[in-house]
């Protein structure tokens, strides 16, 4: 599995000679060695190696990782070139196009915003193939909420985009004064006509970042065909 590097990390470092840690270790090995779990071993910590502690800007929170062949790389409601969109990803898709006039791309690649301090962030890191939520409750969810606490500590500017309920929850441990938190429902088919249309987080965080002296994001995909 890969390893984290830079401030993250330095600031994660308590967090490996934790009992809980050693046991997910194991556990995610284990799995890895026996069946088929997304994404690839080596793209687990990508939201942190796209996006350097010290860059954090914006902090998207998702669930666990999409569970079919080929589509997870480890960025929440990413995935590779060449996979279909996924409907969540549509629908941030239309919002950010009904929110800032952004064109709908052909692909769901989310590294771009990774590049610019968009920490796209799952809770869960791993799943079984074909089997949503099955690493739930083995770990993951203590090692990412240390580093949502590690986040909350930065003394910047920082925007928080929290969809739907299991991200919501999270909010408990948000008490930085300087960061924005913006809530809205999941942008699920199921839950987004219920609030998510028309949240406009992509231009309230731009307004945000610029208030602080801080470069928006372009949250333009750009087509790849």
């Amino acid at each position: 599995m890969a390893v984290l590097s830079g401030q993250w990390e330095k600031a994660l470092k308590p967090e490996f000679s934790k009992p809980y840690y050693k046991e997910l270790f194991l556990k995610v090995q284990k799995e890895y060695r026996e069946g088929v779990v997304f994404p690839p071993a080596s793209q687990v910590l990508s939201a942190f190696e796209l996006t350097p502690l010290e860059k954090v800007k914006v902090v998207i929170i998702g669930q666990d990782p999409y569970h079919n062949v080929g589509q997870a790389h480890g960025l929440c409601f990413s995935v590779q070139p060449g996979v279909d969109i996924p409907p969540s990803l549509k629908n941030i898709y239309q919002e950010l196009h009904d929110d800032l006039g952004c064109y709908i791309p052909d692909n769901g690649c989310l590294t771009k915003w990774a590049g610019q301090g968009v920490l796209l962030l799952n809770t869960v890191l791993t799943v079984r193939a074909h089997q949503p939520g099955s690493h739930k409750g083995i770990g993951w969810e203590q090692y990412t909420d240390a580093a949502i606490r590690v986040l909350n500590e930065q003394d910047r500017p920082m925007v928080f985009i929290l969809w739907g309920s299991p991200a919501q929850q999270k909010a408990k441990m948000l008490n930085n004064p300087k960061h924005l938190i913006l809530k809205a429902p999941h942008p699920s088919p199921l839950s987004a006509y219920r609030g998510f249309f028309g949240s406009r987080p992509f231009g309230k965080t731009n307004e945000f970042l610029e208030k602080n002296g801080l470069s928006p994001i372009d949250w333009q995909i750009e087509n790849i065909k």
